[in-house]
């Protein structure tokens, strides 16, 4: 529950006074209750709650914010939500004995008001009835959590139980919107309209962040220019820096696939921080008199300038989780190389015996082929910090102040903290998708690599006893239901199959980049959703790549070595001493008798210590 913060004033047992317990209590009960608040401060790092502690206080966030983490399956904590002025925590505390399901840690100096639940036994005695009265507001918050989660992953649009509306209007006529809901009537129309992949903005919480962080620097830069009022701007401000802590994103609903280049989703983003913006104001959602979505809130905008600027921002926000799992198999393959280093086996060539290497070469190289590409990934990354932002519906700045373009930079730079640029052809910039094109290429390169190396551990694991079985994956699961003890490289073969589903996006955008006409490209939709599924789905399985597959390999020396000794691929060191030819009959004699080299060797008469020298495995994987 998010309290409404222009009544968190510095009255701070009132500020109390709005959270659902006092909704069914008489003054007299709610004014003997609130004497009961106390108030608490956590400096920044400080822990507020941990996993698994009593929920024993119910708080309201006065100032600051408080990050939620929880540990997820690998034993690493993993942030779930960001809290700020006039949220809730441990609501839970009137059920039971319930405990917190997450870690609570103060992000900056934060202030907190709370009511103990000794406080609230206190209170409550042994009047059964205004228990009753208290647990009937708890389960009514539960049902409209309920109805959002509904809403969340169904995106219906009838989701919410209180069945109450407020009427909005556009270019198509009057509609109905749900009262609670912080969209309007155009992204329920893009619901109707997009009901195509089910793949809803929210799914991808940088692009929702970036599309709020490109909002906030075009409001302030208006504000720059003189084009809204302190007011306007500074509640669109803060309404998008709720947004980039994770706050509202549940109602960033219309589908990645879409027509309109965008239009629906610039729209979403409009509805959303303008009823915010007007709540924080003191206003109710939808009186747009007052902050209207596109007067305001895209204000000096198009979604032709919005939309890409979004675009690319979300895919760099997004990427960086993929270089830093990246750089950690990188790492995995580099350890592995090192406890390789003495483990000589047998290279091939077109699946064919070639001549001896270690295992750690093999890794060795592994780890080099995902160096390149990493590098790759920074240069095309860079190509996305160049923006169109100001040059409007077709890159004329239409209906933009002077200097409004150099002032929304200015302050997405200060927002983001990343070195974005302004195009120098802002015409140019507004039609061209070449830097999506170049940043999905290094995406599929990645994955091709990927695809490679798995491609190679599955066959170097392959058997256990009738494959080559140089190498052993940790087993992760049973491998059949009807073969008994079968455990399959299953963690290989998700990569593998990932790195199909990177190469058919890459696909998708070279298409939809090819598509583009005269002075925009309409189909950045399916751009943006094919390139954001790649980053996505590439990280997660470059992290289950290592931390379920590389960490655990274990060699098995004795195959290796086995398969380098009977090899007839050792001849290759001989044909510096013995010549190409000798060497040939050497090796044809061996493979039909089915003796070793070192026999044939010494039936010919030909075996001496320079000849021993030669077939060393180690001198032939290191003859430096």
């Amino acid at each position: 529950m998010t309290l409404d913060p222009k009544n968190i004033g510095s009255d701070w047992t009132q500020s109390f006074r709005q959270a659902h317990i006092f909704a069914n209590l008489t003054e007299e009960e709610a004014k003997r209750l609130l004497s009961m608040v106390e108030q608490v401060s956590f400096q920044a790092g400080e822990t507020v709650f941990s996993e698994g502690d009593p929920r024993a206080r119910l708080m309201l966030i006065r100032r600051g914010r408080i990050g939620l983490t929880r540990v997820d399956v690998t034993g690493s904590p993993r942030q779930v939500a960001t809290l700020v002025r006039g949220d809730l925590l441990g609501e839970g505390m009137l059920i039971g004995e319930s405990v917190h399901s997450t870690t609570a840690i103060a992000e900056v100096r934060t202030e907190v008001v709370f009511l103990h639940r000794d406080k609230l036994r206190e209170f409550i005695g042994d009047d059964h009835a205004l228990e009753n009265r208290m647990l009937a507001t708890q389960l009514a918050e539960v049902v409209s959590r309920v109805d959002q989660l509904m809403f969340r992953t169904s995106g219906l649009t009838h989701a919410f139980s209180t069945g109450l509306t407020r009427s909005e209007h556009d270019l198509l006529g009057d509609g109905q919107v749900q009262a609670e809901a912080y969209f309007g009537l155009q992204t329920l129309r893009a619901l109707s309209n997009f009901d195509i992949g089910g793949v809803r903005l929210n799914a991808y919480p940088n692009l929702v962040n970036s599309l709020a962080m490109v909002k906030k620097a075009c409001a302030l830069a208006n504000l720059d220019c003189g084009a809204l009022t302190e007011e306007i701007a500074n509640a669109i401000a803060e309404a998008a820096d709720e947004v980039i802590v994770g706050k509202l994103h549940d109602y960033f609903v219309v589908d990645m696939l879409q027509g309109g280049a965008g239009t629906s989703t610039n729209m979403n983003a409009n509805e959303v921080l303008a009823n915010r913006a007007l709540e924080l104001l003191g206003h109710e959602k939808g009186d747009y008199e007052k902050l209207h979505p596109n007067n305001h809130v895209n204000c000096s905008q198009s979604t032709n300038d919005v939309y890409p600027t979004a675009l690319k921002l979300g895919m760099i926000l997004s990427s960086q989780r993929l270089i830093e799992v990246v750089a950690e198999l990188i790492s995995a393959f580099e350890i592995k190389s090192d406890e390789f280093a003495k483990v000589y086996k047998m290279g091939r060539t077109q699946l064919q015996d070639a001549v001896p290497m270690t295992l750690g070469q093999e890794f060795g190289a592994f780890a080099t082929s995902l160096r390149q590409e990493l590098a790759a990934l920074h240069r095309t990354r860079g190509e996305l910090l160049t923006f169109n932002i100001g040059g409007t519906a077709i890159g004329t700045r239409l209906n933009a102040p002077k200097g409004y373009p150099e002032r929304a930079i200015v302050r997405l730079r200060e927002i983001t903290g990343l070195d974005v640029v302004l195009a120098k052809d802002l015409i140019e910039a507004t039609q061209d998708t070449q830097a999506f094109v170049m940043f999905s290429s290094s995406l599929k390169s990645l994955a091709i690599k990927l695809s490679k190396i798995c491609n190679d551990l599955r066959l170097l694991s392959s058997g256990p006893r009738a494959g080559l079985g140089e190498i052993q994956l940790p087993p992760r699961q049973p491998g059949s239901s009807i073969m008994p003890g079968k455990v399959n490289p299953v963690i290989p073969e998700v990569v593998n199959q990932v790195a199909y589903r990177v190469i058919g996006n890459d696909v998708t955008v070279t298409m939809a980049a090819e598509a583009g006409q005269l002075q925009l490209n309409v189909m950045e939709p399916v751009i943006a959703a094919s390139v954001l599924e790649s980053l996505k789905i590439l990280a997660n399985a470059v992290h289950t790549l290592r931390h379920n597959c590389v960490e655990g390999i274990v060699a098995n020396v004795e195959q290796c070595r086995m398969f380098v000794e009977n090899s007839v691929g050792l001849v290759t060191a001989l044909v510096p001493v013995l010549g190409y030819q000798k060497s040939t009959e050497v090796a044809a004699e061996a493979l039909a008798s089915g003796k070793s080299l070192a026999d044939v060797l010494r039936d010919r008469g030909l075996y001496t210590d320079k000849i021993a020298a030669a077939l060393s495995p180690e001198r032939m994987a290191n003859p430096d």
